[in-house]
């Protein structure tokens, strides 16, 4: 196709999820020990979707090549270079250029707000985390799956040295691991969660992009027993210096100075706090279809 004739293309399919079937395309993206597709995580919730919303467009990341790829890279792939590799994947898709909604779950909560944040265009309208935690965790007292040595690995990893370079730049749980006793190394080394949290450089377009969403939907699993602490799945963590309390979003410095414009976002009604009464990603259908579908209509 000649460049003019692969323009139009491209914009044609672009109004194609709105003008066509009048939805907004939904995009997933899965969690640690996890793949796009499998029939009974990703699989299942991209059925329950489409199910409830006929003609909508549902897409969901894979990192590499195929799903053993994938399933590998949720624990042994630089976040940094994910979140760069699903910024050109949502903006070579026409389907998506008119904006969507992102659903992540668990980890695949902070990597969406990550794109929210470096990467404005296709526009995310409403990004949901399910579990996600924004503000990391200390603590990996359970691993999903049934694979147990990487997740002997993953916890010798963090056992070696959860800063070290090779750590930080090799293993992704480490990327989003936060020590309330140590924080001054956290904030140091830390290369992913210490940066999209604005700790150290405030980057001011982070701010603008993340304010650009419509609605921040953020769900806590109550008895979540594989985040610790699950407040951070509300933007919340242990108070520094020890492990045991806890503050809010509304008491950490992220809001009051308001880092990432969640403050101004708050008053505005975009945030959505939502909780669910199980363990880590355990939900009904019913709760699904009442909490979760309105945002993706």
């Amino acid at each position: 196709l000649s460049r003019p004739k692969m323009l139009r293309f491209f914009v044609a399919a672009s109004f194609c999820a709105l003008a066509v079937t009048g939805t907004i395309p939904t995009v997933l993206w899965h969690g640690m020990g996890d793949t796009c597709c499998l029939p009974i995580s990703m699989g299942r919730i991209k059925t329950m979707i489409e199910g409830k919303i006929p003609g909508i467009y549902v897409k969901s990341i894979r990192i590499g090549t195929n799903e053993a790829e994938d399933f590998l890279f949720s624990y042994f792939k630089n976040s940094n270079d994910q979140i760069d590799i699903v910024c050109k994947d949502i903006a070579s898709d026409p389907k998506l250029a008119n904006g969507f909604n992102a659903m992540g779950f668990s980890q695949g909560g902070q990597f969406w707000r990550a794109v929210a944040q470096r990467c404005p265009k296709p526009r995310i309208r409403n990004l949901i985390s399910v579990g996600g935690q924004h503000q990391g965790v200390f603590g990996f007292p359970r691993c999903p799956g049934n694979d147990s040595t990487i997740c002997d690995e993953v916890r010798r990893l963090l056992n070696l040295g959860v800063y070290e370079s090779f750590v930080q730049d090799n293993l992704v749980q480490a990327e989003y691991w936060q020590d309330p006793l140590n924080e001054a190394e956290y904030r140091n080394k830390s290369v992913f969660l210490a940066d999209i949290n604005q700790e150290n450089v405030k980057n001011s377009s982070y701010k603008a992009n993340l304010m650009n969403i419509t609605n921040f939907v953020m769900v806590k699993f109550l008895k979540d027993t594989m985040v610790q602490p699950n407040d951070s799945e509300w933007f919340g963590f242990y108070k520094p210096g020890q492990d045991k309390e806890t503050f809010t979003l509304q008491e950490s410095p992220l809001y009051t100075e308001d880092w990432l414009g969640l403050k101004e976002m708050d008053s505005a009604g975009k945030l959505h706090f939502l909780s669910s009464d199980g363990d880590h990603l355990q939900f009904t259908d019913d709760w699904f279809y009442e909490n979760i579908l309105p945002f993706l209509k």
